[in-house]
């Protein structure tokens, strides 16, 4: 396993689900503006960053919570940042980066292999609204990808997982796409469990940004691939209230959602009326370990950031 950034965690002794940073001597949030040189934009108004960074701090402070938002214009490369290498559990967001190293690694009537799994492989993962409806004749490995991110659908996962390597196998993948951050070591449901001191599970902002755009550029999977992947997290059942409900009016998100205890995750690609397309992860956390998630808050968290990409061009 490759060398972890630090996490910040507060001293508590037992084990907490998903709460990932949330006290303790924490760097100062942030906000920046990057553009590539030379490029043909007019670049980012950074009144409307500062805005936004404003914006994002009064949303900490109301949801007594922390916040990392990475977003970038894929077609100009400009980034707005909040918090981009603080860790968060990532929770099922995960799921998109599985079904994409499975779509780049497993090809023709292999994808349709019927799988089988039992009862008690439903209990141990816990949420799967979809796979505890097939135990009897099992589901393919594309329906299991599909009810892995369409509806977050735990066993699902764990199977994809078996598939494409086990946690290790995603974790090396993301490691080849240049991430050095990201930490997969668990299936469900022991993912959604950070220890203490730990970066097991967990990622930044910056780093799942990062992934999703290389996982959609073209070069990682070819045009088929990426158009099922976004038909996927495009029919994500849990996404509603989060990004989609904080883009601008008309323009298109597919998602991939994640949350449990304190966090709430959203991480997707939202494209403009023009076509242009922007990647986005927001990660969220409750500085609280007892209080439960806030859908509003990624809703609110996204409407900051991507209103700088509305008005600020």
């Amino acid at each position: 396993m490759r060398h972890p950034l630090p996490l910040v965690i507060g001293s508590v002794a037992a084990a907490i689900v998903l709460t990932g940073c949330t006290a303790g001597n924490v760097p100062a949030a942030t906000a920046t503006v990057t553009t590539p040189a030379p490029s043909a934009s007019a670049g980012l108004d950074t009144t409307a960053v500062r805005d936004a960074h404003r914006k994002l701090a009064a949303l900490e402070q109301e949801y007594d919570a922390t916040v990392g938002v990475v977003a970038t214009d894929t077609a100009t490369g400009e980034s707005v940042a909040y918090n981009p290498d603080r860790r968060f559990g990532y929770a099922s967001t995960l799921k998109a980066f599985a079904a994409a190293q499975f779509l780049g690694s497993v090809h023709g009537a292999d994808r349709d292999e019927l799988v089988h799994w039992t009862e008690a492989d439903i209990a141990r993962a816990g949420y799967s609204p979809v796979t505890e409806q097939h135990v009897a004749d099992g589901l393919t490995y594309m329906q299991l990808v599909d009810a892995a991110v369409r509806k977050s659908d735990n066993t699902a996962l764990n199977l994809v997982l078996q598939r494409i390597g086990g946690p290790k196998g995603l974790d090396d993948a993301l490691t080849e796409l240049g991430d050095t951050t990201t930490e997969v070591v668990n299936d469900e449901p022991d993912l959604n469990t950070i220890e203490p001191g730990s970066t097991e599970d967990t990622t930044t902002p910056a780093a799942f940004t990062a992934d999703l755009a290389k996982v959609l550029d073209g070069h990682t999977l070819n045009t088929a691939d990426i158009a099922q992947l976004l038909d996927w997290m495009s029919g994500n059942a849990t996404g509603d209230t989060l990004i989609r409900a904080g883009a601008p009016k008309g323009w298109t998100v597919a998602d991939k959602s994640g949350g449990a205890g304190g966090i709430r995750n959203d991480i997707a690609r939202v494209t403009r009326p023009d076509g242009d397309a922007i990647v986005i992860s927001v990660l969220t956390t409750k500085n609280d370990p007892d209080e439960k998630y806030d859908d509003a808050l990624v809703a609110k968290s996204a409407a900051a950031v991507l209103g700088v990409f509305e008005t600020g061009r």
